[in-house]
């Protein structure tokens, strides 16, 4: 098994003065530790396979579509807003001293699928609660939600503790 945290390289002050940025893409170009990353992600949906996988923008693109393929399943996007060409509904999230919004298709998912969600970091957890907004009002049923990074100290699984959590690294 190989350890893919030492894949992870971390850019202290970047973006800004403070932030110890987790760089994953060494671990992205090493064919090993990125295969391992996406079989470890699959483990836990094999018996119960999702519908679809549920990237979000744009991280979590990286680990959404070999998930997706790798389990079998469909895949859908969650971008931030004004970037997909079709009907969308959107949802808003709160940033340290602002907003954003994130839009899905509205035709992204059909009532009663089954759904994993995959991004790159957890950390307060806003950008996935909007993305599992948007995928409850379409009718999705939520089996999972995927991270490669956990970010502890800024207490995100709390914000998400009603679903399954599957995490491969996490910093305390």
């Amino acid at each position: 098994m190989v350890n893919i945290k030492k894949f992870v390289r971390e850019i202290p002050n970047w973006p800004k003065a403070g932030v110890n940025f987790k760089d994953i893409t060494p671990l992205l170009q090493n064919k090993k530790a990125f295969q391992e990353t996406i079989n470890q992600t699959a483990r836990p949906f094999e018996k119960n396979p999702p519908d679809l996988v549920v990237g979000i923008d744009a991280r979590g693109f990286l680990l959404a579509a070999p998930l997706a393929y790798r389990l079998h399943a469909g895949l859908a996007i969650v971008r931030k807003k004004g970037k997909l060409p079709h009907k969308t509904l959107s949802a808003k999230y709160a940033l340290e001293y602002a907003t954003d919004c994130l839009e899905m298709h509205a035709d992204a998912i059909k009532k009663g699928q089954k759904v994993v969600i995959a991004d790159d970091v957890l950390a307060t957890g806003g950008t996935m609660a909007a993305t599992i907004e948007l995928v409850e009002k379409l009718g999705g049923k939520i089996i999972g939600l995927v991270f490669l990074i956990t970010l502890d100290f800024l207490n995100g699984r709390k914000k998400l503790k009603k679903y399954k959590i599957k995490s491969l690294i996490s910093y305390k």
